[in-house]
């Protein structure tokens, strides 16, 4: 009798284990940025929609910040500024501006390293360390990880993505970078084989010309039909995979 009662219980309490085990399995997730044996960050998007997405490297000076912000408020547009570990300690306040603007807030590494010369554990350490000083000063946890210099090999990738973070790229360099002047922002945006629906472009907030070529860049894209939206809005959250381009296209 007593065996056949602790055989009941011991039934009963698998089955009660099971029941809850099932309970609490979580969703699972489609997505894959695996394509041609790599694994890719997101370039650009997939989309009929005519959308692209305005980005920022924000990783040295911040004096024109808020020249930036001012222009993209006159635009009623949103964007993305990726961000440094040091640069959000030194400018914190512009990080609040930002963010109270309703732009998004990017992760841009620690100390902008070559994340590829890494270990995985400091690959880690780059990414997770600017964003809890991110997260301490506005409440908000990043989900968009851009790597400095754009370099990346599979390891970058998939320690991104285990921080809970979507790596991006761009696909339309304005090469603001290179101090060719306003007029030179423009028309390298503005005639890039790469500006179509889903494009991500990229500028940088300490360039020399990039605010004094804002305003035209923006208007001219405008122009072309084009809507601005920040990356997050762009990009698919799940059920997607990657093209051997990095383009991100949806599996819905």
């Amino acid at each position: 009798m007593k065996k056949k009662l602790r055989t009941f219980l011991l039934g009963a309490l698998l089955l009660a284990f099971t029941a809850a085990a099932i309970q609490y399995v979580p969703t699972v997730v489609s997505v894959s940025n695996s394509a041609g044996g790599r694994d890719l960050p997101i370039y650009c998007v997939d989309t009929p929609k005519p959308q692209i997405s305005l980005t920022f490297d924000a990783a040295w000076g911040n004096e024109d910040t808020q020249k930036i912000l001012n222009i993209l408020k006159n635009h009623n547009i949103k964007a993305t500024f990726f961000m440094t570990g040091g640069w959000v300690e030194k400018y914190p306040d512009d990080v609040l501006l930002i963010q109270a603007a309703g732009h998004d807030l990017g992760n841009h590494s620690e100390t902008h390293k070559h994340m590829n010369k890494l270990s995985n554990e400091e690959k880690q350490e780059e990414i997770m360390m600017v964003h809890e000083k991110v997260k301490k000063l506005t409440g908000k946890d990043m989900t968009l990880f851009r790597a400095p210099y754009g370099e990346y090999d599979n390891d970058v990738i998939r320690t991104v993505v285990s921080c809970g973070y979507y790596p991006i790229q761009w696909s339309v360099d304005s090469l603001d970078w290179k101090d060719y002047g306003a007029d030179s922002i423009v028309e390298t945006v503005v005639n890039s084989k790469s500006l179509e629906n889903g494009a991500i472009i990229l500028c940088h907030n300490g360039a020399k010309y990039t605010a004094q070529a804002l305003d035209e860049l923006i208007t001219s894209l405008e122009g072309k039909g084009f809507e601005f939206v920040p990356v997050s809005q762009l990009i698919y959250k799940d059920k997607y995979h990657m093209d051997v381009t990095g383009k991100q296209i949806s599996d819905k």
